[in-house]
């Protein structure tokens, strides 16, 4: 009798008591299901194969695997297309199909189409209809071949954005010129914490229990000190097939969290990439089993939170001289701090207490190499006299359209009164 070989632990089919029961392969169905192998010569090495085979109740063999990763290029111009959107949290993403009569390149070449908002929270039953519009497509690494997620923003039928749109306002600070000329950076790193389906503790952590203090976990390697990375290297794969920026991603300091950075993107595409890139891990970890959460501070005690630390720059910040024009910007940020950190996400008080590698949220810092500031500038920043400046005070629910427009609204498009610049410069050290 063959032997199935089985998934990793975090990668099992959940299989309901009552449908189906996992069981052995017969020599028989074995040989069927290699059947195309043996008439091709090629049966050589069976252990490149991985099969998963369940036997239903009516005793035949499940393969709806096959038909998922179904190619179907060979026989239709048609296309499927998943639009996606962000609910009425602010956070949670929702997403539906439909089919396009053949491949397209732009989001333009798409329709638009609607939702019932009243079960989304974004609109009254008695007049529910909320209008999608396209706005970024990558490739659907879930479905292949040339089909496409489709990144969309939220109108009224009579074409106003609705409250939760937050794109649409970026998009008008991103399209003014004075930003357009100024060509933002944003490497956006984008920290979350994987949890135990039903006991909602963390992913490695015994139930009910505590691991090991923080320390050999960051970056961490080996089954004690790394949990869950088989689903970030999915991601990782995944977010490069769609064609999202991802430059790389490692193990965070508390056991169960991981990082991934996204970037650099410039303007609104950063929002775009962030938000598809965490659709695509709401995707993964479906399958896995595992359960995803930006809350900034999954667990209470001494445990580092989950951040999402936006590094940002502008043309002139990285020519010569830049430094003092970063040191001007720390300055707006500094005036800002409490409109900032009201918009950086929900729950960040639990964050940033002035411990775990963060400030305090009622005092604005800055300082170089310093992450327990509000705003990190990089040695080799001041060293070259040009670069960028890190804004660690987003948690990492933060929605990115906000965070990347309100950066580049309050560095580059609003002016303090000459009172508040003369009042702070000393205060925080900065010749300016």
């Amino acid at each position: 009798m063959a032997q199935i070989l089985a998934p990793t632990t975090q990668w099992q089919m959940r299989i309901t008591k009552n449908s189906m029961t996992p069981s052995l392969v017969t020599t028989k169905t074995w040989s069927s299901l290699l059947l195309k192998q043996k008439k091709s010569g090629n049966t050589k090495s069976l252990s490149k194969f991985r099969v998963y085979a369940l036997k239903s109740e009516n005793n035949t063999i499940n393969r709806l695997e096959n038909l998922l990763n179904l190619d179907i290029t060979p026989y239709t111009d048609k296309i499927i297309a998943e639009y996606i959107w962000i609910g009425g949290s602010g956070i949670d993403l929702r997403s539906k199909s439909r089919t396009i009569p053949r491949p397209v390149e732009h989001p333009s070449e798409l329709p638009k189409w609607n939702y019932d908002g009243s079960s989304t929270g974004q609109a009254p039953g008695e007049d529910s209809e909320v209008i999608l519009y396209p706005q970024a497509i990558f490739k659907d690494p879930f479905r292949g071949g040339n089909n496409i997620l489709v990144i969309c923003d939220t109108y009224t039928p009579a074409g106003e954005p609705i409250p939760t749109n937050k794109r649409a306002r970026a998009a008008e600070i991103f399209s003014n010129q004075k930003v357009i000329n100024e060509v933002p950076w944003y490497g956006i790193e984008q920290e979350y914490t994987l949890m135990q389906t039903n006991v909602q503790w963390p992913l490695g952590w015994p139930v009910g229990g505590y691991p090991g203090p923080q320390g050999p976990y960051y970056c961490g390697v080996g089954a004690d000190k790394s949990f869950g990375r088989d689903i970030s290297d999915a991601h990782y794969k995944a977010c490069l097939y769609a064609g999202i920026n991802i430059s790389g991603t490692n193990g965070e300091v508390m056991p169960g969290q991981w990082e991934y950075q996204v970037g650099p993107s410039v303007g609104i595409e950063a929002g775009d990439h962030i938000w598809c890139s965490r659709y695509l891990l709401e995707r993964i970890t479906e399958q896995a089993g595992v359960v995803l959460t930006l809350d900034p501070k999954p667990i209470e005690g001494d445990w580092n939170g989950a951040g999402c630390h936006t590094n940002y720059s502008t043309k002139s910040m990285r020519e010569e001289g830049g430094f003092e024009v970063i040191k001007k910007a720390i300055l707006n940020l500094s005036l800002r701090h409490k409109e900032h950190i009201s918009a950086y996400g929900e729950g960040n008080e639990r964050r940033l207490t002035g411990k775990h590698e963060t400030a305090s949220i009622t005092t604005f810092s800055w300082g170089v190499a310093n992450r327990g500031c509000s705003i990190r500038v990089g040695r080799a920043t001041e060293k070259q006299g040009k670069g960028y400046l890190e804004d660690r005070r987003p948690a990492s629910n933060m929605d990115p359209y906000i965070v990347t427009s309100l950066l580049a609204e309050t560095t580059i498009l609003w002016e303090p009164t000459l009172e508040a610049e003369v009042l702070l410069c000393s205060k925080l050290a900065l010749k300016v």
